[in-house]
């Protein structure tokens, strides 16, 4: 079995999909998916398809989705196929789990990608570092399984995802950086920037590859408009870190021209305190 997340929500058994029409299912699918070999509780799987007020039937209803479940695994596996659907979609412990290899399922292939970057990456192996980086995000086809209609627990999980992926996107600009690749980040960055307004990282790097791209001026644009964007839209200042980035432009720091040593997190921490 090949499950996607990353993107619209796939899973497939001998080429043939088992993801059910249906939207309740749906997110029972999705939610095992995420973590498997380990067990759903039952309230778990009752809280992200009703929420706190699940209705008197609720228990019948979801072993009838468990159910619908189990017939398009078990359409799909054939009647010559190891096992059976229950062995697959096992009842456990007051819950269900699916009982699958973790790199079945993309999101742990993404996972496991990016901590071996970010190993590659503190070791100072930059090359393998942004390969490994690039690769990891490379899996997303989308946002988080944006086909399908997600309850609180499902959210959290979705949040979470949408978080990693740019802090790995963050990292990878990070290591290409370090790597002298500045002029080649502009375009990406200016997305970036567009999507996160207000997110100082990613403006911070922008303002490094601007810099070293010989474009001093319009780095320090990049930095006024920040600042009067928190201050009109929050009230606050700019960090000390990207102020002190701001300064170090204003003078000409030659450690701007410097990647960073190999135990450096981000271009951010160059000037942190």
């Amino acid at each position: 079995m090949k499950i996607q997340v990353l993107g619209p929500l796939n899973a497939e058994v001998n080429g043939g999909s088992i993801v059910p029409t249906a939207g309740k299912p749906r997110q029972i699918l999705a939610l095992l998916a995420l973590h498997p070999g380990r067990v759903a509780p039952i309230p778990t799987l009752m809280e992200e398809i009703w929420g706190t007020e699940p209705p008197q039937s609720a228990l019948t209803t979801l072993q009838t989705y468990i159910l619908q479940l189990r017939r398009r695994l078990g359409t799909a596996m054939g009647p010559g196929g190891p096992g059976s659907a229950k062995d697959v979609l096992t009842t456990r412990h007051g819950g269900y789990l699916l009982q699958i290899p973790p790199e079945s399922v993309d999101v742990h292939e993404y996972e496991r990608l990016v901590a071996d970057g970010q190993s590659a990456f503190e070791a100072g192996d930059d090359e393998r570092a942004a390969g490994l980086l690039r690769k990891a995000l490379a899996l997303w086809e989308g946002p988080a399984l944006v086909d399908v209609r997600v309850g609180p627990v499902l959210e959290i999980e979705v949040l979470r995802l949408a978080e990693s992926r740019l802090v790995t996107t963050e990292r990878r600009i990070d290591v290409d950086l370090r790597l002298g690749r500045h002029t080649e980040l502009l375009a990406e960055l200016a997305e970036l920037m567009a999507r996160h307004p207000q997110h100082e990282g990613l403006h911070s790097q922008a303002m490094v590859a601007l810099y070293r791209s010989g474009r001093q001026a319009t780095a320090l644009d990049v930095y006024r408009r920040l600042r009067t964007r928190l201050i009109d839209d929050l009230g606050v200042e700019p960090s000390h870190q990207l102020q002190r980035l701001h300064q170090a432009m204003l003078r000409v720091d030659p450690a701007l021209d410097v990647a960073a040593g190999p135990r450096r997190s981000s271009t951010f921490d160059l000037y942190a305190a």
